[in-house]
């Protein structure tokens, strides 16, 4: 994939190194401003089930 990706931008090495960069960081933004905040909800991180009932004295 990154390969291919490599290959499909245009320019020397110096400038798909940079257009592959900002690719990178817009694939972190996406994933951070929109994929997730919208799983977040499905995850099952919250749901913690811890009592006093069983801690030792």
């Amino acid at each position: 994939m990154y390969g291919w990706i490599w290959r499909h931008l245009p320019g020397n090495a110096l400038l798909r190194a940079l257009l592959s960069l900002v690719l990178a960081l817009a694939v972190v933004y996406v994933l951070f401003q929109y994929v997730f905040p919208w799983a977040e909800p499905l995850l099952p991180f919250n749901d913690v089930t811890v009592d006093g009932a069983g801690a030792a004295r």
